[in-house]
C-alpha cells in the first residue's frame, strides 16, 4: 500500500477518537495525531496510541482453529466453516431454531452488528440473540425512551459541555475510562462553570470536581430523589417549562417528596449541607446537564435511577434546551450503533421494536422475507448466557469475552462449557475463545472499513489502512460463507459500503434513521449525527441533504404529543445488602491502561507495565480491621465465589466499600463475585454493588 496516512478512529471506547494511520514495516501501522476531529482534537490515551500492537501476528490469531482430541489445532477455512454450519444445522434439526444462540458485541461496526442480527433471524431463524452492550447502556436507554421517547447517548455534542453552567457527573471516572474527554470538563471550569462528581471513590475525575459526593454504592436513586425534594422545597421548579413541555409531574413530585433530606442522608451517607449545595450549584446557572455512566446504571434498579436523574432535569427545565439536558456516557466503541441495528434481543434496524408489526413489515421488505418468518423477541444477554447448555445448545459468538465480562462469571463459564458446540470469531484467543470448538480469526479496525456511532450519536467512518494477514477474514465474509452453507445464498454481501446502503434502507423512518447518511458524507463531514433522513423523506420535495441532528429535543421530544414524561420512582434497596456474614460492599470498574475484559489490551506490553494485574482497593480503617498491609493478598468472597488480589490501601474510598477492576481472568476475576440480579426493565445486571466479606490469605 502507498505510504500515506489514512484518517480513521480508535478501536476502543465510545469517544471513537480520530487518528491517522500510516503503514510501516511488519504489516502494522503507526498512529499519529488527527487534530481535525472535534471529539479529541488530536489527543489520544495510552490505549489508542498502542492499539497497533494488537495487529502483530505475535499476539493475534492468523489461522482458524478447530478442536480435535480436546485441543485447538490449526485448520483450513473450509474445514472450520463446514464444521460450524454442520453443527448449527444439526442443532436446528434436533432441537429447533431457538436452540441456536448468537451473542454479539458493542465493538462490532454497524455493518457487522446489522448483518449479525439479520443472520440470526433470517438464516438461523432464532430469537436467541443479544450482545454485551446489554451490560453497558441498557438502563440509560430504557430510561431515555420512557422519558423522551428516544435513546441516544448524548442528545448534544461534547463541544456543548464547556459552555454550560454546571455538570453533575454520576458514576463516571472518565479521567481513566475516556481520558481525552476530560478536557471538555476542564474547559467548563475555566469558563466559570462547575463540576459535581458523584462516586463512592475519590477518583482522578473526582479530584477535578468543585464538589465530590461519595454516596454508598447502590443509593444513587435515593440521592437523585433527595435532590428533587429540595428543588421542590426551595421553590426551584421551572413551573412554566413543566406545564408546557412535560407530563406526569404531580405523580413524580409526590414520590420525590417522600425522600426528605435527612432520610436521604441516612441512606446515602451524603450530608444534608452537601445535598443543598448540589441543588444550589445545579439550579443557579441558566443551563446545566446531568451525565450518567455505569455507576447508577449497572444496578437492579438502574432504569428507575436514570429516571430519577431525568426527573431532576425536567423539573428544573434542563432538557430540550440549549446547553442543557440529560445524557449517558456510552462505554463501548460502538455501544450506541450496536444497539440500534438489530443485534439486541428485542430490536430491528433503525431502533425499531421487534414486536411492532409495522417495523417487521418494513425490515422484512428490505430483507426480502415474509414478516411472519421473523422470530419474536428473545432472551436478554445474561438470561441468554444462563440458558446455555440447557435450552440453547449451540452458540455463535462475535466480539465478546463473557468468561471475564459477565456477572457471576464462574457460573457463566460453566454454562459455556456445557454447550454442545461453541464457535467464536475474534482477533485474539480470548478466555472465551479458548473454550470454543471452532475459532475464526477476523479482521480488526485498521484492516477493515466500516462505520461506528460514538457516544454523541455521531456516525463515523473507519477506513482500512492496511491489508490483513493471510488467513484472516472479515466477520462479513464469515457470515456470508455460513449463510451459503446453511442454504441462504443471497442477502449477505461482504463489501461494507454495500451493507451500509442496505442498512440505510432498513433504518429509514425509524428512530435511528441513517437513510440520509453515505460513506462520502461521513468522510467529508467528519461524521453525521442521526437521525438523518434521506432527502425528501418527509415529502417536502426538497432535494437537499439533511444536515443531521447534533442536538435533539429543542423543539419537541420524541413522544406522540412532543412532551417529556416524568416517571414516578421511589428508592429501594440493592438486590443484595450487607449483613453479618457479608458486611462490606463491593463495586467494580476500570483502570486507564486496560479496556473491558482486557482481551486485547492485556496483550500490549506498555499497558501491562502500567496495569499488570487486579487489586483490591480498601480504606485504611478496613485494612486495619482485616490486618492487611499494602500489597498483601486479600480474598474477597461473595455468595457466588472468591477472588484474590493484592491490597491497595487508600483514603480515596469509603470505609464500608472495596473496589476491584474487572479486566482480568483467573483468581483475581472481579466478576466471579458480582450479582446477576437484573433490572426488571432493562435486564441490566447489578455489577456495581454486592455484599462481600474480606479474608487474609496466608503467605
Amino acid at each position: 500500500m502507498p505510504n500515506s496516512a489514512t484518517p480513521t478512529h480508535c478501536p476502543y471506547c465510545a469517544l471513537q477518537c480520530g487518528m491517522n494511520l500510516t503503514p510501516v514495516e511488519g504489516g502494522t501501522v503507526e498512529v499519529s495525531e488527527r487534530a481535525d476531529f472535534p471529539v479529541n482534537r488530536g489527543a489520544l490515551c495510552g490505549k489508542g496510541r498502542t492499539a497497533p500492537a494488537v495487529l502483530s501476528s505475535r499476539v493475534r490469531l492468523t489461522s482458524p482453529l478447530v478442536r480435535s482430541g480436546g485441543t485447538l489445532v490449526p485448520a483450513s477455512w473450509d474445514e472450520a466453516l463446514d464444521r460450524i454450519a454442520s453443527e448449527l444445522s444439526r442443532t436446528r434439526a434436533e432441537h429447533g431454531p431457538d436452540a441456536c444462540g448468537v451473542f454479539g458485541g458493542g465493538g462490532l461496526t454497524n455493518e457487522k452488528a446489522y448483518t449479525l442480527g439479520k443472520f440470526a433471524r433470517v438464516v438461523l431463524g432464532t430469537s436467541q440473540i443479544d450482545y454485551n452492550g446489554r451490560f453497558c447502556m441498557s438502563s440509560a436507554a430504557a430510561g431515555g425512551i420512557k422519558a423522551f421517547g428516544l435513546d441516544r447517548g448524548l442528545p448534544f455534542p461534547l463541544e456543548d459541555i464547556p459552555r454550560t453552567g454546571c455538570v453533575i457527573l454520576v458514576g463516571s471516572n472518565l479521567a481513566e475510562t475516556m481520558p481525552p474527554s476530560l478536557r471538555f470538563f476542564t474547559e467548563l471550569r475555566e469558563n466559570g462553570g462547575t463540576l459535581i462528581v458523584i462516586d463512592p471513590r475519590r477518583t482522578k475525575t473526582a479530584e477535578q470536581a468543585d464538589l465530590h459526593l461519595a454516596p454508598r454504592p447502590g443509593t444513587d436513586l435515593a440521592l437523585a430523589l433527595g435532590l428533587l425534594h429540595l428543588v421542590v422545597a426551595e421553590g426551584r421548579v421551572d413551573e412554566e417549562y413543566v406545564r408546557e413541555r412535560t407530563a406526569g409531574w404531580e405523580e413524580a413530585r409526590a414520590a420525590a417528596m417522600a425522600h426528605w433530606p435527612e432520610y436521604v442522608e441516612r441512606i446515602t451517607g451524603v450530608s444534608v449541607p452537601e445535598l443543598r449545595q448540589t441543588v444550589r450549584m445545579f439550579c443557579e446557572p441558566e443551563s446545566a446537564m446531568v451525565l450518567t455512566a455505569r455507576g447508577p446504571e449497572q444496578q437492579s434498579k438502574g432504569t428507575d435511577t436514570v429516571g430519577a436523574w431525568i426527573n431532576l432535569c425536567l423539573a428544573t427545565g434542563r432538557a430540550g434546551r440549549p446547553l442543557s439536558g440529560y445524557g449517558c456516557l456510552t462505554g463501548q466503541g460502538n455501544g450506541q450503533g450496536g444497539r440500534e441495528h438489530g443485534q439486541k434481543a428485542d430490536q430491528l434496524p433503525g431502533y425499531r421494536k421487534l414486536d411492532d408489526p409495522a417495523a417487521r413489515r418494513h425490515v422484512a421488505e428490505v430483507w426480502g422475507v415474509d414478516p411472519d418468518s421473523l422470530p419474536g423477541p428473545g432472551r436478554s444477554a445474561y438470561e441468554l448466557l444462563d440458558a446455555l447448555g440447557s435450552d440453547i445448545k449451540s452458540l455463535l459468538l462475535m466480539g465478546s469475552n463473557p468468561v471475564v465480562s459477565a456477572p457471576h462469571a464462574a457460573h457463566i463459564e460453566e454454562r459455556i462449557k456445557s454447550l454442545d458446540f461453541l464457535a467464536v470469531c475474534d482477533v485474539v484467543l480470548s478466555e472465551t475463545a479458548a473454550l470454543a470448538d471452532v475459532v475464526l480469526p477476523v479482521t480488526q479496525w485498521a484492516e477493515e472499513t466500516g462505520t461506528t456511532t460514538n457516544l454523541e450519536g455521531r456516525v463515523l467512518l473507519r477506513q482500512r489502512a492496511i491489508t490483513p494477514p493471510e488467513g484472516v477474514r472479515s466477520d462479513l465474509e464469515v457470515m456470508r460463507e455460513l449463510a451459503d452453507r446453511l442454504g441462504v445464498e443471497k442477502g449477505f454481501p461482504t463489501d461494507p459500503e454495500e451493507v451500509f446502503e442496505e442498512l440505510r434502507r432498513a433504518s429509514a423512518g425509524g428512530a435511528a434513521d441513517y437513510s440520509g447518511i453515505t460513506y462520502r458524507r461521513l468522510a467529508e463531514e467528519n461524521g453525521v449525527f442521526w437521525p438523518c433522513p434521506a432527502p425528501d423523506a418527509q415529502g417536502t420535495g426538497s432535494p437537499e441533504a439533511h444536515p443531521g441532528t447534533p442536538r435533539l429535543f429543542l423543539d419537541r421530544f420524541a413522544t406522540p404529543d412532543g412532551r417529556a414524561r416524568f416517571v414516578p420512582v421511589s428508592h429501594r434497596a440493592a438486590a443484595e445488602e450487607p449483613d453479618a456474614e457479608y458486611p462490606v460492599l463491593l463495586t467494580t470498574g476500570r483502570v486507564v491502561a486496560q479496556y473491558q475484559s482486557g482481551a486485547q489490551t492485556r496483550r500490549v506490553d506498555e499497558l501491562n507495565a502500567a496495569a499488570p494485574g487486579p487489586f483490591v482497593e480498601l480504606h485504611p480503617r478496613l485494612a486495619e480491621r482485616l490486618g492487611a498491609a499494602e500489597g498483601d493478598p486479600v480474598a474477597v468472597v461473595s455468595r457466588r465465589g472468591r477472588a484474590v488480589a493484592p491490597a491497595r490501601i487508600t483514603t480515596a474510598i469509603r470505609p464500608d466499600t472495596v473496589f476491584m477492576p474487572f479486566h482480568w481472568y483467573g483468581e483475581g476475576r472481579a466478576n466471579t463475585l458480582t450479582n446477576p440480579a437484573l433490572d426488571p426493565t432493562s435486564r441490566m445486571p447489578e455489577f456495581k454493588t454486592c455484599a462481600v466479606r474480606l479474608e487474609t490469605v496466608g503467605s
